[in-house]
């Protein structure tokens, strides 16, 4: 248990001061505490009353002036005297005579007897073995008061057992979910209690196993009210607590009451979802906490949102009645079906997957299936014996190894330069590059975050090369919008540039995929009209006739992307790849890009759910475990490291980190509102003097609010998305400033409404 410590205070209470009073209070001095002296009994009970100290030091050597003992029962007759440490100091007993009994000094209600020693390094001993003894254990059990406050007002029903698995605690959330008391309960074996048919047979061997290795159990858990023997689905997470030599001395169950979770309640659920996705109402969320989750650590808490997400898809649907199928079934069904879950965690459930290999000099079969089918099934075919040694799955780069190349970052402005020094922080202010820049940001921040991931290196390309390319692409970002300018493109680069340095991606992620990320994040705006893709559509812009209004503004972004890079040789950052090389590389740019259309936002989350978090959360569940309770990650990055899971993940980061604002601190956060909702501003006023359809009426400056429109953002988007993204790559700071600037437009809106 980790506690902050007051700075210690101390009462002394002696007749008349001495040498020993003087070497407590210069031993106190020396060491910093608070240290306050009273003469008599009254002065000494009025100020421990006003006061609270942590020690009371009363001399016990012969006093005539009062009474230390009946001094000392006063005292623990108050009720704060709970966790104070009341010292006697007695005389010093010579060697010859007998050590006299401290009975009646414990019967009083001291704590401890210290012989009198007035050297101050002897007194600073003492009050120092004080605060680390007596003080302590005081402060750890004023502590446990707390927490077990806590318990009592949590909405989870958490049970607290000894090494025999009797119950020694419940919460009344626990009495509300079983219908037992805890008078009902206390004393009795838990096994007992909890029996539920729905459980399988060997799952309390299973969990008893796993606590005795001090191991955490979790997973779906049957709990048996005392109204019926049919017994509630639970998510429940079984918690060792190791006492002396190591041995397991208490049980921890926390279990999340979710509403009934029966077959047909889960087609209900999802079949309502399903309805107001296809008429464009909002799917049911439900709401949720964030931060320490009742002490477990945060991802143990982020582990259950991914449990409970419930931005439900047809697959999904199918996958959750799956789930639920092979909880009562036998292993050899339970086996069967985790095939049958692993085909359908793919995200191409209709893409040909050839598993014989075509014959050898079947020319035209080869070209047929490249030519007519897919590129990527023909990329597929030749590179599947060969995936271990691939050009794209070359050692990762951490982002931080590769050297920084001085020529051109060394001509930069101080000013510029002293802001890029803080390029690797979350907290950067993109802002304030881009006043120190004049509105060149991209430019800047390009060239850094580019020589960090040694994008230069792995193009085989010079920095004057990079430099001309992204002036290039900067000077095709439309500066007059307020939002989707080279700002924002530079703020992506920067998110993008920062998820890559999370251990995960590290280990995932190789150095072709992080160069993609970044020139995705470069060029994933570039050109953009401040529009919309419906504004466009509506308009009939000539954009969308080119693209046949599917994703108008990423399939231009992308495209334009390489055609700018191609145009001419000294601003082709691609002109030294090999063709094996580049179309990798192109394909993973693209498919980045074009996951940021908004529209295709809930299938690319629902993809990342499934096949990536909850994927991981089984093998957490089933790996082999370490000593201290964590999943084996080999078998985890193995199995994201699949090209499938890998591209996943890659949109996933491109899409957080274009949406990342409401992460940021609340300043930036702010700015980012007021140039969206401006940039949304111009289009309804613009929609509204051609008579186009308006596609945002919120969006109206006469009556529009700002903080009604982020708390709905983020209640939409945000919080699933980054719930999912906090449990792959685990970003606390990010989530603490979501929490924060949620709680910010929350309480403005509520303002306005008053």
């Amino acid at each position: 248990m980790k506690l902050k410590q007051k700075n210690l205070s101390i009462l002394l209470v002696f007749a008349k001061e001495d040498a020993q009073s003087d070497g407590f209070w210069w031993a106190a001095d020396k060491m910093g505490y608070k240290c306050f002296i009273a003469h008599n009994a009254e002065g000494a009970l009025e100020c421990y009353l006003d006061k609270h100290h942590d020690v009371v030091i009363i001399d016990h050597r012969n006093n005539k002036s009062f009474d230390p003992e009946a001094l000392c029962r006063s005292m623990r007759a108050t009720k704060s005297s709970d966790h104070t440490v009341i010292v006697a100091v007695t005389k010093r007993i010579a060697p010859e005579k007998d050590e006299p009994s401290v009975l009646s000094l414990l019967k009083a209600g001291f704590n401890k007897r210290i012989p009198e020693n007035h050297n101050v390094n002897s007194c600073i001993n003492e009050l120092l073995c004080l605060e680390y003894g007596e003080v302590r254990s005081q402060l750890k059990l004023r502590a446990c008061s707390a927490v077990f406050s806590a318990l009592d007002n949590i909405s989870e029903a958490v049970q607290i057992c000894n090494e025999d698995n009797q119950i020694q605690y419940v919460n009344p959330a626990y009495e509300r979910l079983t219908g037992y008391s805890a008078d009902e309960v206390i004393g009795k074996d838990a096994t007992e209690m909890a029996k539920a048919d729905r459980n399988k047979t060997d799952l309390h061997d299973t969990i008893n196993n796993q606590l005795k290795k001090g191991k955490f159990w979790e997973g779906t858990y049957h709990t048996r009210r005392k109204s019926s023997d049919v017994g509630i689905s639970t998510h429940c997470v079984f918690s060792p607590i190791l006492g002396p030599g190591g041995k397991l001395s208490h049980i921890v169950s926390v279990q999340k009451t979710t509403p009934d979770t029966s077959y047909s309640d889960r087609i209900k659920e999802a079949e309502y979802n399903l309805a107001n996705v296809k008429l464009g109402l909002p799917v049911s969320f439900r709401r949720r906490s964030s931060g320490v989750a009742h002490g477990y650590p945060r991802r143990r808490e982020s582990l259950a949102k991914i449990h409970s997400m419930t931005v439900e898809a047809p697959i999904t649907k199918v996958i959750n009645i799956i789930n639920a199928a092979q909880e009562n079934s036998p292993i050899t069904v339970v086996q069967a079906l985790d095939k049958v879950l692993e085909i359908l965690r793919t995200s191409q459930l209709y893409s040909p997957h050839f598993v014989q290999p075509m014959k050898e000099g079947d020319t035209m079969t080869s070209d047929l299936v490249g030519g007519l089918v897919s590129q990527n099934v023909k990329r597929q075919l030749i590179t599947s014996s060969q995936e271990s040694s691939s050009v794209s799955h070359s050692k990762p780069v951490s982002g931080h190894h590769i050297h920084i190349p001085n020529n051109l970052l060394s001509q930069m402005q101080p000013e510029v330069l002293e802001i890029l020094e803080l390029e690797p922080s979350w907290d950067f202010n993109i802002i304030n590059l881009e006043k120190a820049t004049a509105k060149r940001p991209l430019v800047h921040l390009g060239l850094k975050a580019m020589a960090r991931f040694g994008v230069c290196d792995f193009l085989r390309v010079d920095e004057m090369t990079v430099m001309n390319w992204l002036n290039l692409i900067e000077a095709n970002y439309h500066s007059t919008n307020s939002y989707h300018n080279s700002t924002h493109a530079a703020d992506v680069l920067h998110a993008t540039a920062f998820f890559l340095t999370r251990e995960r991606n590290q280990a995932v992620l190789d150095q072709m995929d992080q160069v993609a990320c970044l020139i995705a994040a470069i060029i994933h705006d570039v050109d953009h009209p401040g529009y919309t893709n419906a504004f466009l559509i509506n308009e009939k812009n000539p954009l969308a006739l080119m693209y046949n209004d599917q994703a108008v503004l990423e399939n231009h972004h992308a495209a334009l992307g390489f055609q700018l890079s191609w145009k001419d040789n000294s601003v082709n950052i691609f002109k030294n790849l090999t063709r094996d090389e580049y179309t990798p590389l192109r394909e993973t740019i693209i498919d980045m890009v074009l996951a940021t259309e908004m529209k295709q936002h809930f299938e690319h989350l629902n993809k990342f759910v499934s096949c990536v978090n909850k994927s991981t959360l089984k093998l957490e569940e089933t790996s082999s475990m370490s000593g201290t309770g964590s999943p084996d990650s080999m078998a985890i990055i193995n199995q994201l490291s699949t090209p499938e899971n890998r591209s996943l993940i890659k949109r996933m980061l491109i899409k957080c980190a274009d949406v990342s604002n409401p992460c940021r601190t609340t300043e930036m956060c702010i700015e980012w509102a007021k140039r969206i909702a401006e940039e949304y501003f111009i289009q309804t006023d613009e929609e509204k003097r051609r008579n186009l359809p308006v596609v945002m009426p919120a969006f109206d400056r006469k009556t529009c609010s700002i903080p009604k429109s982020q708390t709905s953002f983020i209640d939409f988007f945000i919080n699933d998305m980054f719930d999912a993204w906090d449990y792959f790559c685990d970003i606390p700071d990010l989530m603490a400033h979501l929490q924060e600037n949620y709680r910010y437009w929350k309480e403005k809106s509520e303002d306005e409404a008053s």
